[in-house]
């Protein structure tokens, strides 16, 4: 697979020293696009990177000066998606056999959001024709697994140091985004599946810190968290991952992709919001309330 040789496949941006038990992680922000790729798409320009969560490790960059490391991706979410199993494939995009361990009926991969997408956000098909399924297993081997690895050194290094640690897994969703029943616009969702993947009360206090930012913030609904927050949050033993979403209407042009005058400000609250996390888990882990739930 030479063509994603070329470029790191990801990025652990790390403080002089890690100063806060928390982690950061942008899984869909990777922007570049190998050739063969790009070659085996019926898709280009805009339309291949509608998937993308556009620029959050930039949103999310700071986090390493408040003494946080942050993992990010280079490569795109259409070309992989490591938010998901490491084989959840479609049986219709390739040429050849899936083996037999293979999670073929999974509603993403109905959905088509596979490990390996079949489409786009807005429901376009990626390729032009199917995959061998020899590529399909190279990727995961090539990137998904060596992705999950760093992810999971970063969280063991986190728990050994601090006894505990909080995974904020980073994403933006479509400023179309609604609550059925509701017209309002969520700026922010957090999730913590249902309250399996991290404290009710480090939930509840990442919702208050938005609100009391002025943003609309919502629990779990309609994004609860995907594979990466379910597999890394381990409450009782003190591992707590939750899922932010942002909503990309406030930060970027969703028609051009070009960033907003106010990324800026948007960015800088975040930093807030990420300060302010630091501190509410620094006061309640002295009294071991995220220690072991």
């Amino acid at each position: 697979m030479p063509e994603i040789r070329e470029y790191e496949l990801f990025e652990v941006h790390e403080p002089v020293s890690q100063t806060i038990p928390f982690v950061y992680n942008s899984p869909h922000s990777g922007r570049i696009y190998p050739p063969e790729f790009i070659a085996q798409s019926r898709l280009e320009g805009i339309a291949i990177r509608r998937s993308e969560d556009h620029y959050v490790d930039e949103l999310f960059g700071s986090a390493v000066a408040l003494g946080a490391p942050l993992l990010a991706a280079n490569f795109p979410r259409a070309y992989l998606d490591v938010n998901r199993e490491p084989y959840e494939l479609d049986p219709r995009m390739f040429d050849g056999l899936l083996p037999p361990y293979a999670n073929v009926n999974s509603l993403r991969v109905a959905g088509g959001l596979g490990t390996i997408p079949r489409i786009v956000a807005e429901n376009m098909e990626i390729y032009a024709r199917r995959l061998p399924v020899q590529e399909g297993l190279d990727r995961v081997e090539a990137v998904y697994k060596p992705y999950h690895a760093a992810l999971r050194r970063l969280i063991a290094r986190t728990h050994v140091q601090f006894g505990f640690g909080v995974l904020i897994d980073c994403h933006s969703m479509p400023g179309n985004v609604r609550v059925a029943g509701s017209t309002a616009r969520p700026d922010f969702i957090i999730g913590d599946r249902y309250g399996t993947s991290a404290s009710a009360e480090l939930s509840r206090a990442a919702i208050a810190i938005l609100e009391e930012m002025g943003f609309a913030a919502l629990r779990n609904k309609p994004y609860a968290g995907g594979f990466i927050t379910e597999h890394y949050g381990r409450p009782s033993r003190g591992l707590h991952a939750l899922q932010i979403e942002v909503n990309r209407a406030i930060y970027v042009d969703e028609l051009t992709l070009e960033k907003r005058e106010d990324f800026a400000a948007v960015a800088d609250a975040v930093t807030d919001f990420m300060q302010q996390m630091a501190d509410y888990v620094e006061k309640f882990a002295g009294e071991r309330a995220l220690a072991a739930e």
